[in-house]
């Protein structure tokens, strides 16, 4: 009975991987699971089972992942989005995204049956299994292969760098290693882990079926070999300096105003809220404040009269503060989604206003833009926020005579999405950006696990660059994150993110010093992981094409 049982639900088992790698992320947080999520499947992989079927059941387990985790969607809905195209974003979306675990699965089953000695063409075993390469297989070919898809995910079309593998040990204390390989560097990692404890299972579940010779006698050597690799890679991790140690403090106040999605009907008097609001740290007296994505919209485009009197109120409110916020702009009859930094100077023995801007770069498909909508204008009507435009890549520049920040200091800012851009991120560094201010506008999503997600993978970018990160959303989280991957979040009596109600923080921020020197990932970025996949890819397909030679050799003698 309990046979048949275990044969009817066989194949539901390979949803089980998929969830417990969904359950380290917001909501559970089960941080722990992403260390033995994968395990089974990296096992599946390395039986003498068809590459067509490991990657079935790696696609089956994505896609209930990815369902999962990006259950938030449908939560666009309540804000005008048309339920029948979210769903079917949603879930192709989601296929999209678990088709890199299939081509993983598919993948790694190749090399694992090469590894062993089967024939790539007849299905024959031509020999018993080298133990080497089963050793470069764990501890190279499955690290490189699934981090260099992660790469491929986050790059290809736009990219969706969402929830890699390595956000999960980025969010635990051990993202150390994000200064020296990137998120990526942590995903090679946690792979790693996984694939070392499916070894241990194959060492332990029929190891004769392994196709390696020695696998008991041998088995715990690789086991030593993965902990020793994990071990020095953070060990190497700790060997960079600490970061922003002789820069500078900047008084920053974070005001999470929580307005409804701003293409809705707006609060009528929204000065009153924000004056409650900026009591609560005008005594403080501020270098900066800052608010959320779209906050500006309230008042007119962020470089008109209207932003800019607000702007003036602000500065008078807490003491001659600059005001950075985020909102739209209108210029030759674009629309830029843009951050407005409005700080105090003088000028003919006046005090005005300097109003520099930053627009954003990395745009939303579907959500900014409908893709060809330049071209075929009618398909503008389909984007939410109407077309807009992407614009250049630039650092702003807080303080100046009059301002209460007397010394310079240049800030990088991302607008929403562009957080999880960690090559953007790198750019703002090299050009000289001192602090990060990531501003986003969550409501779209509000009542949903996706705020803290998108939290989840701002600390990666912390880490990444080195550099502290200013962290305000509308119904989303705010706070500040340390260089080092250290978060001081706005929380509520429940100890959580406080994302559905509206409240302000205050911080010290250490800003990197003119002296200190960028991360190894700042230098390298990810030239050093690319070269890996696409050295690895090119030689799968050469054992391939040889595979095929030889056979079509063979079959003309």
């Amino acid at each position: 009975m309990f046979t048949e049982l275990y044969k009817k639900l066989k194949p539901f088992l390979w949803y089980l991987p998929g969830f417990l790698l969904w359950a380290a992320y917001p909501p559970m947080g089960e941080r722990m699971d992403c260390l033995f999520a994968l395990a089974p499947l990296m096992w599946l992989s390395r039986r003498e089972v068809s590459a067509g079927i490991v990657a079935k059941r790696w696609f089956q387990s994505g896609v209930f992942y990815w369902i999962a985790t990006l259950s938030w969607m449908p939560a666009i809905v309540k804000n005008g989005g048309p339920w029948p195209l979210v769903v079917l974003g949603w879930f192709a979306l989601a296929a999209y995204c678990a088709a890199y675990f299939a081509a993983y699965g598919w993948l790694s089953a190749k090399y694992w049956r090469w590894a062993k000695g089967i024939d790539l063409n007849t299905e024959t075993r031509r020999r018993r299994g080298r133990y080497g390469w089963r050793l470069l297989g764990i501890l190279i070919v499955e690290p490189v292969l699934w981090c260099g898809l992660e790469l491929v995910r986050s790059r290809f079309l736009g990219g969706f760098a969402w929830n890699q593998l390595g956000v999960v040990p980025v969010n635990s204390g051990f993202g150390a290693p994000a200064a020296l390989g990137g998120v990526y560097l942590c995903s090679a990692v946690v792979v790693l882990i996984n694939g070392t404890i499916a070894g241990i299972a194959e060492r332990v579940w029929k190891p004769e079926r392994s196709g390696f010779a020695n696998l008991k006698r041998l088995g715990p050597l690789e086991t030593l070999l993965a902990f020793g690799v994990v071990w020095g890679i953070y060990a190497l991790a700790r060997l960079e300096p600490a970061p922003c140690q002789d820069g500078a403090s900047l008084k920053v106040a974070m005001v999470q105003r929580n307005f409804p999605c701003v293409f809705k009907a707006q609060e009528e008097r929204p000065i009153e809220i924000y004056e409650r609001l900026l009591d609560n740290v005008a005594m403080l007296r501020p270098d900066l404040v800052v608010l959320p994505e779209s906050a500006m919209c309230e008042f007119g485009p962020v470089d008109q009269q209207g932003a800019v009197r607000f702007a003036e109120w602000v500065a008078k409110k807490t003491g001659g503060a600059a005001l950075l916020a985020g909102g739209t702009r209108y210029e030759d009859g674009k629309t830029f989604n843009s951050a407005a930094l409005y700080s105090g100077e003088e000028n003919d023995t006046r005090t005005t206003t300097r109003v520099d801007v930053y627009d954003k770069v990395h745009l939303v498909p579907f959500g900014e833009f409908i893709p060809g909508d330049k071209w075929i204008t009618a398909l503008q009507k389909l984007a939410p926020v109407g077309s807009c435009t992407a614009g250049e890549l630039k650092t702003l520049r807080i303080g100046g005579e009059t301002a209460s920040v007397r010394q310079h200091v240049e800030a990088g800012v991302a607008i929403c999405f562009e957080d999880t851009d960690s090559a953007q991120m790198r750019e703002l560094a090299k050009k000289g950006a001192k602090v990060l201010f990531f501003i986003t506008n969550d409501s779209w999503f509000s009542h949903s696990v996706e705020a803290e997600q998108h939290a989840w993978q701002a600390v990666a970018r912390a880490i990444e660059t080195g550099l502290p990160v200013v962290r305000v959303g509308n119904s989303g989280v705010t706070g500040t994150i340390a260089p080092g991957g250290k978060t001081s979040w706005l929380v509520g009596p429940n100890g959580r993110p406080l994302v559905d109600k509206e409240g302000t923080m205050f911080d010290k921020v250490k800003v990197k010093g003119e002296g200190e020197q960028w991360t190894v990932y700042v230098w390298l970025g990810d030239i050093p992981l690319g070269i890996a996949f696409a050295l690895l890819i090119l030689s799968m397909i050469l054992v391939k094409y040889k595979a095929h030679y030889e056979q079509r050799r063979t079959l003309s003698l």
